[in-house]
């Protein structure tokens, strides 16, 4: 079966990551999964609103935690590398990423 290539956003550039980035990131992507799923059950079972909400905020804490370690790694990697190149735009990308996230 052939393999379909998606792209996701607008932007056509990619990001190679070394193993030991992909496992950190993974294992976080994991527990949000597992903190989702969470979430899911305790709505099955009828669980008490403030304890689903507590959950909630455990998951928001895990993405929390995976969008500060993935946007280290970009502006340690991308951004320093695309300076060092000579394409100062990266730094309006970033500006730009950082206002959709703040």
């Amino acid at each position: 079966m052939e393999k379909t290539e998606r792209r996701y956003g607008s932007c056509k550039k990619t990001k190679k990551r070394t193993p030991e980035e992909m496992h950190r990131l993974t294992v976080r992507l994991n527990k949000i999964k597992g903190q989702i799923d969470a979430v899911q059950n305790m709505l099955e079972q009828d669980v008490y609103c403030t304890d689903v909400l507590i959950q909630i905020s455990a998951a928001q804490g895990a993405f929390n935690s995976f969008t500060r370690e993935l946007l280290s790694n970009h502006i340690q990697s991308c951004v320093v590398d695309e300076i060092r190149a000579g394409n100062d735009e990266v730094v309006e990308e970033l500006l730009d990423i950082l206002q959709k996230l703040l």
